[in-house]
């Protein structure tokens, strides 16, 4: 499953998954374009790209750099997800 983590005025969009087993966190992004969409999917920490249809070396290169700056706060977020909903226990 993946959670919506930002989108950029161009309609970019950015989602991430849990954290998976091997501590890796699956990053898809999308941007609309006539049409449909353009696709990526990378793995973080090592943000190699695969999947890609659409997106243009240099595209490739600013959510390169987009991911890497944002990468800690989506590991934090990621580990979120993996541990599940918060649920209190307190009685209202």
């Amino acid at each position: 499953m993946l959670w919506s983590y930002v989108q950029l005025d161009d309609g970019t969009q950015f989602a991430y998954s849990e954290t998976r087993e091997d501590g890796t966190v699956r990053v898809a992004v999308e941007r609309p374009v006539d049409f449909g969409f353009d696709h990526a999917d990378c793995f973080l920490p090592a943000v190699k790209w695969f999947n890609v249809e659409g997106f243009t070396a240099d595209d490739l290169n600013f959510l390169t750099d987009f991911i890497r700056f944002n990468a800690p706060f989506i590991f934090e977020l990621a580990e979120r997800q993996k541990a599940g909903p918060v649920v209190s226990t307190l009685a209202p």
